[in-house]
């Protein structure tokens, strides 16, 4: 194994954690900054409140988005189980 087969390894694992992240952790920034600025304007601060939304809001994204996230999981495995062969040799 060379350092340009690892980097590309190294490379190919960050975009696939990137890719079935993303949505979850842009839902979760989204829903809480909404919150924020809308306990900011009614000057209510109640944690449970936002804690509660945002666990809505990751849950309602892996719901929709689930299966996609999966899929890309199960590609990016099945490249790296396929190219095994060749980054041992």
């Amino acid at each position: 194994m060379n350092t340009a087969s690892a980097i590309d390894v190294f490379r190919n694992m960050l975009i696939a954690c990137a890719w079935v992240t993303g949505p979850v952790l842009a839902a979760a920034l989204v829903v809480g900054l909404v919150v924020g600025i809308l306990q900011t304007a009614t000057q209510v601060n109640d944690q449970s409140a936002a804690f509660t939304i945002k666990l809505f809001a990751v849950a309602a994204a892996l719901a929709l988005l689930g299966p996609e996230m999966l899929t890309q999981l199960v590609e990016y495995t099945r490249r790296s189980i396929g190219s095994i062969a060749g980054i041992v040799q």
